[in-house]
């Protein structure tokens, strides 16, 4: 199957997190691909990356620059070293599926990397085209997402939705929670 896990709320990552814990927990392969999460070295801003890296049978394959500065504020701009990083990312991607040696392929941010121009839609669908050709293998996208004719692709779509957020009065992303 193909899940989506998108909108504008906190949680897709987390949510893709824990299906990657539940299938490992069933003796799953899992493949963990981050799109647009890279890091300078000796510097490491995800925090969960800390645990996945320790889990049998969990390969964890981040992508993308350093987008967090000192100041814990974002970086949102996007450079020719940010598309060159998505690229391989999907590359990455591609290999995966090809080789079938995972259970869950999770490409976390892959949909927000759409949406923030690093790749094109057409990136995605040839992605989903190849999975097409793997169906034993679940294949999971993260990140926010303005392509309909993606989200119609999925088998299940889940929209986090955005009721009422800290940031909004100017809380900072904290270490531990939203990174």
């Amino acid at each position: 199957m193909i899940q989506f896990y998108t909108g504008e709320g906190k949680g897709k990552t987390t949510a893709a997190i824990g299906l990657a814990i539940r299938a490992l927990g069933a003796e799953k392969r899992v493949a963990f691909v981050q799109f647009d999460k890279g890091h300078e070295p000796g510097r490491e801003d995800y925090s969960e990356r800390g645990v996945l890296r320790g889990l049998k049978g969990l390969d964890l394959l981040p992508t993308g620059c350093e987008r967090r500065r000192p100041d814990g504020t974002f970086r949102s701009d996007v450079t020719d070293e940010d598309r060159a990083e998505a690229r391989r990312g999907l590359e990455i991607v591609g290999k995966l599926v090809e080789e079938g040696k995972h259970d869950v392929i999770v490409c976390d941010e892959i949909l927000a990397s759409v949406t923030t121009g690093l790749i094109e839609k057409g990136d995605v669908e040839a992605v989903l085209d190849l999975h097409g050709g793997r169906p034993e293998v679940e294949l999971v996208m993260t990140g926010r997402c303005t392509e309909t004719g993606l989200l119609e692709r999925a088998d299940l779509v889940t929209e986090m939705r955005k009721v009422k957020h800290y940031f909004d009065t100017g809380v900072k992303a904290r270490k531990g929670i939203e990174y």
